[in-house]
């Protein structure tokens, strides 16, 4: 693009979901129900620790022969099947924690290389839209160049580490590990933080297999809601109180959310993998089921758009939404779907999960199957180096969930029929305020950057420009032709005819018979009228 202005990326549509996950509560236990399920997480749990500690020990030496000894040693402690959950979730950990590793390797790249960038400027230097200046002062700069230093041999450690395959993992989590350090801040007392640490090192985890009984069978759940455990052989195998050393609990349990879909895999046999946690704050037990499904066919952009879209912009504490027709004209007024993002994970995803709810129900009420959302990154946008003293702006673009708004969304329309677009944030905000804010602001409607920000998001995904009008030629900026404008589409009528004639004076331009309007027009007001009488004798005073 001219001008400096970065290349756009083309508007595609999101994938849908691979996958479902499912949660209920299990409830009517017995203090022998809970028991059971005490000890054969702890039996397990002790398993899948020593598990990820040979898996770590193997680094990038571990293969598939390495994987199969540690299942078969883990084998006669549990069952086959046991083994083959704790050895899969173990490799799908040591996996994640690399992930880990690597994004925090590329951020200190990042803060190394805006480091020595800003410190090779002069001091008082100022920046670019593109690139901060230098430091205000000397003595920042010294102690900026100090940081420098730390992160290169930070750097070097994590390069070392990455190349050896190295990680650092904690079962149970390292916040979980962190905080027996700080048990007074976090209201906690010894006991307190012991049982939540046992808990969230437990294992009760079992793969889903196609073609065995209810798709299951390590924990089996039947049709009327019947829950089963395999118990690991031979450490536990006396506490079964069903044949083949199964323990049955005594209550049942029942999916509210797509309980017909988790019924059908189940009376089909299909393979379900569940996963049983307990929650030491609510002193609750849940059970969890997920399930793989096939990935639905991809809805073509232009079948997709061809009721309209809706263009949504997403800040910090509330999504921005307009519905545009078929030629990107905004119609209706604008919406906003607030939200809180404080607090807990688990508070920030359902006021995440209420205002995406509400954002759908206005969807399927207007009839429209797309929402056009920008494909945000702030990867490279949250490194400290970058902002400096900008603490209030790192913690916002940190906070915003712009991979799970998207993930969220898609997962969420998928069973409504809307398409999401994922569209390039390039420029929305500001040419949308550019271009839109101002017209559409009225003494009865006050319309905000956000709001012209997904204006310009919808007609991105529509594949037009954010401006409100293409400028016509030099030889048609005239009334003979009219302004065409990019709303009207190709096969509107008479959208490259002249404009409709309209009643009334004309401010913008002259029409073609305004001399011969001027010369035949009785004036009206008492100047225009003096001066057309002007020379002409009183018909009066002829008289005698």
């Amino acid at each position: 693009m001219d001008g400096g202005l970065r290349e756009l990326a083309a508007p595609f549509v999101a994938p849908g979901p691979s996958g479902v996950a499912i949660r209920t509560r299990l409830k009517r236990l017995t203090a022998a129900d809970e028991e059971v399920l005490r000890r054969v997480g702890a039996h397990l749990g002790t398993l899948a620790s020593g598990d990820l500690k040979a898996r770590c020990h193997d680094g990038l030496k571990h293969d598939a022969g390495a994987w199969a000894t540690r299942k078969r040693e883990l084998t006669p402690l549990s069952s086959a099947r046991w083994a083959g959950s704790i050895t899969k979730a173990t490799h799908e950990q040591w996996a994640l924690a690399r992930r880990g590793a690597l994004a925090h390797l590329q951020s200190l790249q990042a803060g190394v290389r805006m480091l020595r960038h800003r410190l090779s400027l002069p001091v008082g230097s100022k920046g670019s839209k593109k690139a901060p200046g230098g430091y205000r002062s000397r003595r920042e700069w010294h102690a900026k160049s100090r940081r420098l230093r730390v992160l290169e041999d930070r750097l070097a450690r994590e390069r070392a580490a990455w190349e050896a395959g190295r990680v650092h993992v904690v079962r149970g989590g390292k916040r979980l590990a962190r905080m027996r350090h700080q048990l007074p801040a976090a209201r906690l007392t010894e006991d307190q933080w012991r049982a939540r640490w046992e808990a969230a090192r437990w294992f009760l985890r079992a793969d889903g297999e196609s073609g065995k009984r209810y798709g299951n069978e390590t924990i089996r759940i039947s049709p009327d809601g019947q829950v089963s455990i395999r118990l690991p052989a031979p450490p536990l195998a006396g506490l079964a109180n069903a044949p083949r050393g199964r323990y049955v609990l005594t209550g049942r349990i029942h999916f509210a959310h797509r309980g017909t879909e988790w019924a059908d895999r189940v009376a089909a046999n299909r393979a379900i993998a569940y996963r049983i946690h307990h929650d030491v704050a609510r002193a609750r037990w849940y059970v969890t089921a997920s399930w793989q499904k096939p990935a639905s066919p991809a809805v073509p952009l232009a079948a997709a758009l061809a009721d309209g879209v809706i263009g949504v912009d997403m800040n910090a504490d509330h999504l921005a939404a307009w519905r545009l027709d078929v030629h990107g004209n905004p119609t209706g007024t604008p919406r906003r779907f607030f939200y809180n993002l404080t607090g807990t994970a688990g508070h920030r995803d359902a006021q995440l999960r209420h205002a995406l709810t509400r954002l759908l129900h206005w969807a399927r009420t207007c009839g429209v199957r797309a929402i056009a959302v920008e494909d945000l990154d702030f990867t490279a946008e949250k490194t400290r180096e970058k902002h400096g003293g900008r603490k209030r702006f790192r913690q916002l673009i940190t906070g915003l969930p712009t991979g799970r708004l998207r993930a969220r969304l898609t997962s969420m329309a998928d069973q409504t029929g809307i398409v999401v677009v994922a569209v390039d944030p390039a420029y929305t905000s500001k040419w949308g305020a550019q271009h839109w804010q101002k017209p559409l602001t009225s003494t009865i409607r006050k319309i905000t950057r956000h709001d012209a920000a997904s204006i310009a998001i919808g007609r991105r995904a529509q594949g037009y420009p954010l401006r409100r009008r293409t400028t016509p030629p030099r030889a048609h900026r005239s009334d003979v032709h009219g302004h065409r404008i990019v709303q009207a589409g190709p096969d509107t009528p008479g959208r490259e005819g002249p404009r409709r004639r309209l009643p009334g004076p004309r401010t913008r331009s002259v029409p073609p018979d305004a001399e011969r309007t001027r010369a035949t027009r009785t004036p009206t007001t008492v100047r225009g009228v003096r001066g057309e009488r002007e020379g002409v004798p009183d018909p009066l005073l002829l008289t005698d």
